[in-house]
C-alpha cells in the first residue's frame, strides 16, 4: 500500500478520519430512519431483524445475530420487544434446546408492505443516485471485509 500524501501530522485531523466521516453518517442515517420507521412503530434495529425475517423466512437467533453483527446481549432484548409487539414468535428448538428461532406473525409480515416505501425515502434522503449508493455499498462491504481481517 503507498503511504498517503499527507504529513502524519494532517492524519490527525478529525476532517481527515474515515471512522468519523462513517460515524457522523450513521447517526444522520438513524434520524432519517426514526422518522420513516415512526409510523411502522419500530425502532433502526427492529427494521433490520424484520428485514432479515421478510427475506429470509423463520431464522435461528444465531443466524440473525450473525447476518446483523448483534450479539446476543444486544439481540434477545431486541426481540423480546419485536415479540411482545406481536410482531414475531420466538420458540426453542424441539432437538436443541439451547437453539432459539425466530418466525414472524401475521402482523410481523403483514408490516412489510407498509415498510415498503422506507428504501426509496432514505435513497431520497441520502441525494446520491442508485450509482452512487450502489459504489458506496460495494467500497463499505470491502473496507469492512478488509477490517474484519486486521
Amino acid at each position: 500500500m503507498t503511504p498517503l500524501p499527507v504529513p502524519d501530522a494532517e492524519l490527525l485531523r478529525l476532517d481527515h478520519q474515515v471512522c468519523f466521516s462513517l460515524h457522523a453518517a450513521s447517526r444522520a442515517f438513524g434520524g432519517v430512519y426514526r422518522d420513516a420507521l415512526k409510523e411502522l412503530g419500530l425502532t433502526y434495529p427492529q427494521y433490520l431483524v424484520m428485514l432479515v425475517l421478510w427475506e429470509h423466512g423463520p431464522q435461528p437467533v444465531k443466524v440473525i445475530g450473525e447476518q446483523l453483527r448483534l450479539d446476543s446481549g444486544t439481540l434477545s432484548p431486541l426481540l423480546k420487544r419485536l415479540e411482545a409487539a406481536g410482531r414475531v414468535h420466538r420458540e426453542r428448538s424441539a432437538e436443541d434446546e439451547r437453539s432459539v428461532t425466530v418466525r414472524l406473525t401475521k402482523a410481523g409480515a403483514d408490516l412489510r408492505e407498509r415498510a415498503l416505501p422506507v428504501p426509496r425515502k432514505i435513497m431520497a434522503a441520502t441525494g446520491l443516485s442508485i450509482e452512487e449508493i450502489r459504489t458506496l455499498r460495494g467500497l463499505l462491504r470491502r473496507a469492512t471485509d478488509s477490517l474484519d481481517n486486521v
